[in-house]
């Protein structure tokens, strides 16, 4: 799966998924700007790429304000001319403070869809009027398998990421015409800095995970969740987001694909 000199956009791509994803795409040849919100975190991530002879470069970027946005798109065009694939990864689990809640209050489902779903359009946004220029492009929206079947513990969060998966859809028929495939992917269980937050809240609002650790409760929850018994990893995310992202996928679009170990089957 060949994405030699694709240029590729990964929001949120100095960690966790967004950084497995960026590792995968280089491996396979692409040239990727990182548009994070952390630059120390996304420039030591580029330069270590950098060094294994990748083309990766990092642009402070807040997905959640236009101005920022457009200034990475800009960037992008000037440093490489044109963008191919672009991957909403940037997310949310909740507002500050939520480990010590035990429901969504109306700042976590302020800044939930304000960065998981309005951010994915804004980006989406700036970047379709250069891929409608070439007549081609790859979007992958990073959902959850939490926007398909839902949670209690924290249902803004799944919220937003339902509304991803919808607005995945209504894009793929929006940009056919102009031959731009849009996919989510829904990963299961992958541990990540969200991920110990999530155990954080878990264990301090849970019973059942008193005195456990973050990792604890994690490992906990995949034998007890994941029919194939192992979580996954970015780099399990990032392997998906290449064949999105290649010619293998060109009659793919408007999907919502698990990556959960068989934690959802649909």
């Amino acid at each position: 799966m060949d994405l030699l000199n694709k240029v590729a956009i990964v929001t949120g791509g100095s960690r966790g998924i967004g950084a497995g994803v960026v590792d995968k795409f280089a491996i396979h040849g692409a040239k990727i700007i990182i548009a994070d919100i952390s630059l120390d975190e996304s420039e030591t991530f580029a330069d270590k790429l950098i060094k294994k002879g990748h083309d990766v470069y990092a642009f402070q970027t807040d997905v959640t304000k236009i101005d920022s946005v457009e200034s990475m798109v800009s960037e992008t065009i000037k440093r490489f001319k044109t963008i191919d694939i672009l991957v909403n990864n940037a997310g949310v689990w909740a507002a500050p403070g939520f480990v010590n809640r035990t429901l969504s209050e109306p700042e976590d489902w302020d800044i939930t869809f304000e960065v998981n779903l309005k951010a994915v359009a804004t980006v989406t946004n700036a970047v379709v009027p250069h891929m409608k220029n070439n007549s081609y492009g790859k979007i992958i929206n990073i959902a959850s398998v939490g926007g398909k079947i839902g949670s209690p513990l924290n249902p803004a969060y799944m919220a937003s990421k339902a509304g991803t998966i919808s607005l995945t859809k209504s894009s793929a028929l929006e940009y056919a015409q102009f031959n731009i495939n849009v996919n989510a992917i829904c990963p299961g269980f992958v541990w990540t800095p969200m991920a110990i937050s999530i155990e954080e809240q878990a264990g301090s609002n849970q019973p059942e995970f008193t005195n456990m650790t973050p990792r604890e409760i994690y490992d906990s929850l995949v034998a007890e969740k994941i029919p194939l018994g192992r979580d996954q990893t970015p780099e399990d995310i990032g392997n998906l987001a290449v064949f999105l992202a290649s010619e293998y996928s060109k009659n793919i679009t408007g999907q919502a694909i698990n990556v959960c170990g068989g934690t959802n089957m649909d």
